[in-house]
This record gives structure tokens, sequence and C-alpha cells, in this order.
């Protein structure tokens, strides 16, 4: 099975072609090939497939789909299924250019949460349009070193954007945090963040799936939107421990800037050596 690996802002994905939907990805096959000493490793994988291919299997939220040539089917590290990643989109969008399957400078991309549109920067970045933010209250998670307090926001997917009153490098992600089961009956992200300066944000992540990773899109756009006054527009450079990217948002929504590169590819055996159902 070929496959290719890429990242944004160092969150890492392993990209597998599957246009005509014919493979049937399983859990334990997708944790296979995240596995970072028997595997490609990954923070997850973009699984490359022709919307038409997946037919009446595209509802809710996803059915916007339909109108897109392209589906993102996402998976985190551990195999389970994922509605949006904002990092992912832009890696996908650049294997669709890279692949010659589609051309700039916009490209509709279709994904569990929604059609998405990327839009090709003149620099070679990409911007995600990422939808609007949903604002749903307080909650708190329980780290390994405390609890911390945030904004519940959706985008697209779950999140806990927590503002901390430290460096976001002192506090201990190494435990997954335990969540309100109420408020998260899927579980979420939690993202723990501090203005920088006038402007700018740093944050690090626990991705739901996957731990601690170097970077989430949609966790970026999430403290973006925390950190913003109700009603207000802003921009926003959010640094991450793989690297910085801008978010704007105004009254029609969120749009994610930065860059996505295809790093390598090749085949893989670990499709076939994993293919017992989970």
């Amino acid at each position: 099975m070929r496959f290719a690996k890429g990242h944004g802002t160092e969150n890492d994905f392993v990209i597998i072609p599957d246009p005509e939907g014919a493979l049937d990805l399983r859990p334990a096959q997708v944790a296979a090939l995240c596995d970072r000493r028997a595997g490609i490793g990954g923070d997850g994988v973009l699984r490359v497939v022709r919307t038409a291919a997946l037919g009446e299997a595209l509802t809710g939220p996803a059915a916007s789909s339909q109108a897109c040539e392209w589906f993102m089917d996402y998976r985190n590290a551990d195999g389970s299924v994922a509605e949006m990643c904002g990092n992912g989109v832009r890696v996908f969008a650049r294997y669709l250019l890279d692949r010659g399957l589609a051309e700039g400078p916009e490209i509709p991309v279709g994904t569990r949460a929604g059609a998405r549109r990327v839009t090709v920067e003149d620099d070679g970045d990409l911007t995600v349009d990422m939808g609007r933010p949903e604002l749903r209250g307080e909650s708190a998670a329980d780290l390994a070193d405390g609890t911390v307090r945030g904004r519940r926001v959706f985008v697209g997917n779950p999140h806990l954007a927590c503002r901390v009153d430290r460096d976001p490098d002192d506090v201990d992600l190494t435990a997954a945090p335990r969540l309100n089961e109420a408020d998260f009956p899927e579980g979420a992200n939690v993202e723990v963040f501090a203005v920088a300066a006038p402007g700018t944000l740093r944050m690090r992540v626990y991705e739901r799936g996957a731990g601690e990773t170097r970077s989430c899109g949609t966790g970026i756009v999430a403290v973006a939107a925390a950190a913003t006054p109700p009603g207000e527009g802003a921009t926003w450079r959010v640094r991450v421990p793989g690297g910085e990217c801008v978010v704007f948002l105004d009254a029609d929504g969120a749009r994610l800037r930065g860059p996505a590169v295809i790093v390598a590819e090749g085949e893989t055996t670990l499709l076939e050596s994993a293919a017992a159902p989970a």
C-alpha cells in the first residue's frame, strides 16, 4: 500500500490514498501506522477518498461535503474517528496539490464537520475556512499537576481552551486530562494557553486519542476564540511547540493560516500485518 507523510507545524500525519473507497481502515491498522517505533509514526491518519465513493455514509454535518470531490477521512493515532483537524486539512490539501489531484488557489475538502475551503497563499502557506467557533460556557479539566478551568469551544470537534497564569511549558500534560463527562460525553482536546505579547498567544495541547502533540489546528482556533472578547474580531498569532499559525476571527467565522509540507512517500505492509478486526 502506498503512503505519504506530512505535517503542519509538526502535527504529523500518515496519508493513505484510497480514491475509490476500497479500504476498510480498522483501528488496529491506524494505530500500527501511527506507532512511532514499530510503524511510520504520526498523530493521525488521513485517508484520501473521493466523496462520491462514500455515498450515503455522509450524514449530519458531513453531508455538506457531497459538493467536494475529495473527503478527508481523519483518524486519531489510537484509531478513533475524529470530526475535524485544522492542520490535517492543510496537509491533505497540500497532498492533493502535489499529486495533481486538485488545483488552486481554492480547494474544497470534505470532512465529518462539513465542507472546508482551503486557499493557497502566494507564499505557499494554506488558509482554511474553519467555520464559526461556538463558545459553550465554562468547564474544567484535572491535569497531572492540578485543575485548570477554561472555555468550552466547538470547532467541528470539542475543545476546552484554558488560559493559565503561568508559562504553558510549565504545565504537566503527561497524563490524559480528566474531564466532566456531562460537558464532554465524547471527550475533548484540552489546550493551555497564555498571552505572550499583544496579538500573540502561546499554547500547548493534549489531543483526544493522540496525547500531547506539537500542534493542533482546531485547538489553535479554539484558544484564539477563547481569548477574544465576545462580539469582537481579532487576528492572533498562535505559537505552538511545532511552529506558528495565524487565526483571523471576524463576523464570517475563523480562518486558520499556516504551513503544510509532504516530507516522504513510499510503500508499507503495515495495513496487511494489522488487518485483523479490532
